[in-house]
């Protein structure tokens, strides 16, 4: 089922040969969620598997709905919830004004452990990145745009085409090995994070959008394209260039 950019993907669970009220996978191509994208290959002609599929829609159908609760707890306050959490931390009798106060607290709480973890993630990936000044790159352009970024501006169309990338080469790899790099004069999705491991470049500035591959030899070849939708045309080139640093 579809409407517009959102999809929605439903089975039988509940009751064999009903569909389900509720879907066991929504993909929304403005927003990809990356635990999403390993589960859409599934459904790819080539490696379409029902057995594997049925298999992981109850797990995914209850963990997204359990995430929609969290969300919805965090967001808008749960009485119970609230009251559990309270009587865990507070000593004494938990009355509607304790509850008043707890519902203010989680959500405090709760935003500052998730921004906790996602410092702790940063500040791994930085210690875990290398760093520009440690590779030999022979690519002048290159060196002066990661040294000079001021001005750059990395615009929703690229975010959005480093998405599909990401679709895409999740074929073949983990999507965390795809990385962008944005510059004043294109946007670079890499492999592994290195700029020696090009995967293609979007060169999305001008009125005429163009999505740049590399060959063997790693020569940049442009192709014009009218919109991101276009960039699945080249994908089994994208799955090739990625396969080849896989290799090597």
């Amino acid at each position: 089922m579809t409407n517009g950019q959102h999809y929605k993907f439903f089975t039988d669970l509940d009751t064999p040969n009903k569909m389900d009220e509720k879907p066991f996978l929504e993909l929304d191509m403005l927003d990809i969620d990356d635990y999403v994208i390993p589960e859409i290959v599934k459904l790819n002609k080539k490696t379409f598997d029902v057995e594997s599929i049925v298999n992981a829609a109850g797990e995914l159908k209850y963990v997204s709905q359990i995430k929609k609760v969290i969300s919805l707890i965090l967001n808008e306050g749960d009485e119970d919830f609230t009251k559990y959490v309270a009587s865990r931390v507070y000593d004494g009798v938990v009355t509607q004004k304790v509850r008043d106060l707890f519902s203010v607290l989680i959500k405090k709480g709760a935003a500052q452990y998730l921004n906790d973890q996602l410092n702790i993630r940063l500040k791994s990936a930085m210690f875990n990145t290398n760093s520009i000044a440690d590779e030999t790159v022979t690519n002048k352009e290159v060196i002066n745009e990661v040294l000079d970024d001021e001005g750059i501006e990395t615009t929703e169309d690229e975010i959005n085409g480093f998405l599909i990338v990401k679709a895409i080469a999740s074929r073949v790899v983990s999507p965390s090995k795809v990385f962008m790099r944005d510059s004043k004069s294109y946007c670079a999705i890499l492999f592994d994070d290195n700029n020696r491991k090009p995967i293609c470049r979007f060169r999305f500035n001008t009125s005429q959008k163009y999505l740049s591959l590399f060959d063997a030899e790693k020569k940049e070849i442009k192709h014009a394209i009218n919109g991101l939708e276009e960039i699945y045309i080249h994908a089994e080139a994208i799955v090739a260039t990625i396969e080849g640093y896989k290799e090597g």
